[in-house]
């Protein structure tokens, strides 16, 4: 009887090799549903993933098409602005080119001359509607004034100006034309 024990008969042998692969099989078995549920799992999250990157790619296009959207638009509206300026200045010039081209029908010496006064009026009043005023010539200030001739005079304060040659104009800070001016001491 021992030597029954000891020796395997090929049919015992054949069972425990199928009982061997049968528990080999479920082992794999199981390592195939646990790799296909890894698997699964890694495509939910792969298919999430692309789901994120597509909805952060459709923002991007849709900023990139609003800035360019707002880019056009302030070019227009910039272009639009100094048009919108440039006519308002020109229609503030107008009336003194009308006033000239009245002044110069005239045959009447007394009514070129009262022409001349009402548009240099005109020119005054247009300059004021758009804020340029005269820069004033008491004392010299080389941030307005421009010394093309210098006197000397003891009756004259420093600094004083003496004749002014051409007016200077500003708007605002921003100086248009400086004023020439003659300087005393």
């Amino acid at each position: 009887m021992e030597e029954t024990k000891k020796t395997a008969t090929p049919e015992t042998e054949e069972v425990r090799n199928t009982a061997a692969e049968a528990k080999t099989e479920k082992a794999d078995k199981k390592k195939m549903k646990k790799l296909e549920a890894e698997i699964a799992e890694l495509k939910k999250q792969l298919d999430a993933k692309d789901e994120a990157y597509r909805a952060e790619e459709d923002k991007y296009l849709r900023m990139m098409a609003e800035y360019d959207n707002f880019r056009k638009r302030s070019a227009k509206e910039k272009e639009g602005v100094y048009a919108d300026a440039y006519s308002d200045c020109i229609a503030n010039m107008l009336p003194i080119l009308d006033n000239l081209e009245r002044a110069s029908k005239s045959d009447n010496l007394e009514g070129v001359k009262k022409g001349l006064e009402l548009t240099a009026k005109a020119f005054d009043d247009a300059l004021s509607k758009m804020g340029v005023t005269e820069i004033e010539t008491k004392t010299f200030d080389p941030n307005f004034h421009n010394a093309v001739m210098h006197v000397e005079d003891e009756s004259l304060g420093e600094s004083e100006i003496v004749e002014v040659f051409q007016k200077g104009y500003v708007k605002g800070d921003k100086v248009i034309r400086y004023a020439m001016v003659k300087v005393a001491n």
